[in-house]
């Protein structure tokens, strides 16, 4: 990365390759910092379904951080967060720098989509114009400070292959410390990111969507950097949810699959209720 001085840094240049799981609430950061990974990522699309809406740009700036902030103070780890477009043009991305930053994120990427934005890997995406999304790049580097700053381009779907690339090489020229090229459909294409696009890179890689699986060992001998995975946590605590609640209604109670929910005890220490009950 681009002399950056942060955790985050510091882990890849130690590590080789980082994956950070999505987490969406405090309880999810603790989850993964528990389960011994080390870095997180604060995903958008998951914060944004855990309020009961869709990942379509509607959620609020200041409803994003908020949450941010959570999942930060929550955990020890560096934080990757989805800053979606900037929540406006280069303008308004002054702002969001300054609060993601302030929530104390080691990382942020921003998507060169129209406002308001879809989620990567559905259909329908539109756009900025590269010129707009270099100013809001140029932007963010300028008030990041130590916070990485990574760009994001949703042009394969949109625009194609090659376009894609050349608003990647675009966006490192404007000041972006990492590249985020969203949702490559073939292994062919994600070999081909490695090799063209310039400097650190992120790949996006969770089940079923349109970007096939590849062994993080393979990604890092590719030369990407950073691994997200946005929504597999939350749709497995989905899963489970669902399956508590049949026996719930069933039963009357969880007794029948208690072996598959922690204890009373156990949600407690990993809430740290003894640290707060005896300071």
């Amino acid at each position: 990365m681009n002399q950056k001085n942060n955790a985050l840094s510091r882990l890849i240049a130690e590590q080789g390759i980082v994956t950070a799981p999505g987490v969406y609430d405090g309880i999810s950061a603790r989850l993964g910092e528990e389960a011994g990974f080390s870095a997180l990522y604060a995903s958008g699309g998951a914060i944004a379904r855990s309020t009961g809406v869709p990942d379509i740009g509607l959620l609020t700036l200041t409803e994003v951080v908020d949450r941010v902030r959570q999942i930060v103070a929550a955990t020890s780890l560096p934080v990757i967060a989805d800053a979606d477009t900037g929540f406006g043009n280069e303008v308004n991305v002054k702002r969001t720098v300054e609060l993601f930053a302030n929530a104390g994120v080691s990382a942020f990427h921003l998507e060169d989509q129209e406002f308001p934005k879809r989620c990567g890997h559905l259909d329908g995406k539109s756009l900025v114009s590269v010129d707009e999304m270099c100013k809001k790049v140029s932007v963010a580097s300028k008030y990041a400070g130590e916070v990485t700053v990574i760009a994001r381009t949703d042009a394969i779907a949109v625009t194609g292959f090659d376009d894609a690339l050349d608003r990647a090489r675009a966006y490192v020229d404007a000041g972006a410390d990492m590249l985020f090229v969203e949702a490559p459909q073939t292994i062919g294409q994600i070999e081909d990111i490695a090799k063209q696009a310039p400097g650190p890179k992120l790949i996006n890689m969770f089940y079923s969507g349109k970007t096939p699986l590849v062994p993080t060992e393979d990604l890092k001998a590719m030369g990407y950097q950073l691994i997200i995975i946005p929504s597999d946590l939350q749709r497995a605590a989905v899963t489970a949810m669902r399956e508590v609640l049949q026996v719930i209604r069933r039963d009357g109670n969880s007794g029948a699959i208690a072996d598959g929910m922690m204890t009373f005890q156990e949600r407690e220490q990993l809430v740290r209720t003894k640290e707060f009950l005896n300071p």
